[in-house]
């Protein structure tokens, strides 16, 4: 499935020289020049695991169904001890997504629900639309599969307000996604995804000015994860002198 709109431009760009080892995609969209700008589109195409990127229409379903009411809604700490400790306390959506914690996701989506989650991946069209791994890991253990073209057709439409939700929530998914604010005023927002052995992630977004970018990175490997996916992510857009 392709993100593509129809009539805007394509353009093939090679930035091997930032993915070192990695094999890797890379899609952007410019907004105001209407046109796509694309690294190694065969596997552009390729569907994936989205990971942790999953957080950003997780939040959009918990809050459209009201399980959430906002942001500010904590989720209790199960008490089970993880290997980071900043997920071992209480959290809200802000900070279960800056920290990516995923036990809050994993019960924000058994407090959704099988039926409705379902209901929201198909009217998304989110990648193969498959969450019959686990209503708490389909989006962790290989079933739920995404493209990086499909990951900008859907940020596209999160930053358009054209996705089936209401404008406040989509508003506060964009505003828990931001990871900075630059010097030159460029607003940076993103979302990480590994799987903790060969693949890693990140979605976003660059507000400049009047102009808006929406880009998605992944990177297939031994030792790739989101953070590497983020810092290729932001060495390609400072090429671009986006930021």
């Amino acid at each position: 499935m392709s993100c593509g709109k129809v009539d805007n431009k394509s353009y093939q760009t090679d930035f091997s020289q930032y993915f070192g080892e990695f094999s890797g995609a890379f899609v952007l969209y410019d907004y105001n020049n209407k046109y796509y700008i694309r690294h190694n589109e065969e596997q552009c195409n390729i569907q994936y695991s989205p990971c942790s990127t999953f957080k950003v229409p997780n939040s959009l379903i918990g809050l459209e169904t009201g399980v959430i009411p906002d942001e500010n809604y904590i989720i209790k700490w199960d008490s089970v001890k993880r290997s980071r400790e900043e997920l071992n306390r209480d959290h809200d959506l802000k900070s279960a997504i800056k920290y990516s914690v995923v036990w809050y996701y994993q019960e924000l989506a058994r407090r959704v629900g099988e039926e409705k989650m379902k209901y929201y991946i198909d009217i998304l069209h989110y990648g193969n639309m498959d969450i019959s791994g686990g209503i708490d890991k389909f989006w962790l253990d290989n079933t739920l599969k995404i493209s990086a073209n499909e990951q900008v057709g859907f940020l596209d439409k999160l930053y358009t307000d054209s996705l089936p939700f209401s404008k406040r929530n989509m508003d506060i998914v964009k505003k828990i996604i931001i990871q900075d604010t630059l010097e030159n005023g460029a607003i940076f927002s993103g979302k990480t995804g590994s799987n903790g052995s060969d693949l890693g992630w990140f979605v976003g977004s660059v507000q400049l000015g009047s102009n808006l970018y929406v880009f998605a990175t992944n990177i297939v490997g031994q030792g790739a994860d989101g953070m590497k996916a983020r810092k290729i992510s932001l060495e390609i857009i400072k090429s671009m002198k986006i930021l």
